[in-house]
């Protein structure tokens, strides 16, 4: 996660609507860090060789461009009014979308993107934009989706790995800056049937699966009531598939916080399917973080 002083809240905009949610959400982060907020759109079409002024003879309203420099400023009033005390500025970057918002990632604080888009956006969440962007952002990724509630727990995905363990700091972060509850979340699939017969091995090897877990995700949140005495932390090791366990504990949250990559079924995050389901269906926004190198 980028800390340097000043380091801006960035969200990639395109004229849709979930673009403009993407922005409210992205205003609302940049006045609880205090930081500034950077409206950017990727303008693609001078790699297209696609003419962007007007033609001689048309009102100089018109053109690409000019386009382009009205859906930042309806964005950037958009953050504005969202969050009259933050500094906002817009820019429109020439280049694939993927691109752009990956070369802002170095001096941000968090990258915000909406769920779906137009153009270049368009795939945001199901195709290589949002894969490329969450794969290799050097900052948190943060998707707005589902309902944006103001309140709730932060939920956090943890699977015991290094990458879990970054997930963690930043949703414990998010819950102190929300003034919300922490809820840690550990999913497990490992096999408990011992076969046909009696049950009593399968009740005791599920209760010690169940213990097992519980103490690798006790020791994920290890030393976090030091660092944030005012949050609540509560956590669940539930037996089940990560996609359906992590988008029903997004129920009720007001974010969930996954890691970029991980252990068992939460190693194929980025580019398998517990990311695309959660992306999918968790019913809040939803961050990714990668861990630091």
């Amino acid at each position: 996660m980028n800390s340097a002083n000043g380091a801006a809240v960035v969200v990639g905009v395109d004229g849709s609507e979930p673009a403009l949610r993407a922005v409210r959400l992205a205003a609302a982060e940049a006045a609880r860090r205090h930081r500034p907020l950077r409206v950017v759109h990727a303008f693609v079409w001078p790699l297209l060789r696609v003419p962007v002024t007007p033609p001689a003879g048309a009102p100089p309203g018109g053109g690409l461009r000019h386009q382009a420099e009205q859906l930042v400023a309806a964005a950037v009033g958009e953050a504005e009014a969202a969050a009259p005390g933050v500094r906002v500025s817009g820019e429109i970057i020439d280049g694939e979308a993927s691109a752009v918002l990956l070369g802002e990632t170095p001096s941000a604080t968090m990258l915000v993107l909406g769920d779906r888009g137009l153009g270049g956006f368009a795939a945001l969440v199901v195709g290589s934009v949002a894969v490329q962007v969450a794969a290799h952002a050097d900052c948190p990724v943060l998707v707005a989706r589902g309902a944006q509630r103001p309140a709730g727990a932060v939920v956090v995905g943890v699977d015991g790995s290094p990458p879990s363990r970054a997930a963690v700091g930043f949703a414990a972060e998010e819950a102190a800056l929300r003034g919300a509850p922490l809820h840690a979340v550990l999913a497990y699939t490992h096999p408990v049937s011992t076969g046909p017969g009696d049950m009593q091995p399968l009740v005791y090897q599920e209760n010690r699966l169940h213990d097992e877990e519980d103490r690798v995700l006790a020791q994920s949140l290890t030393g976090l009531a030091e660092r944030h005495p005012g949050v609540p932390v509560t956590r669940e090791a539930v037996h089940g598939r990560p996609v359906a366990v992590l988008t029903e504990a997004a129920r009720d949250a007001q974010l969930m916080v996954v890691g970029g990559q991980g252990r068992g079924e939460l190693s194929g995050l980025l580019l398998g399917s517990v990311s695309q389901g959660v992306l999918h269906h968790a019913d809040c926004p939803v961050a990714v973080v990668r861990s630091p190198g």
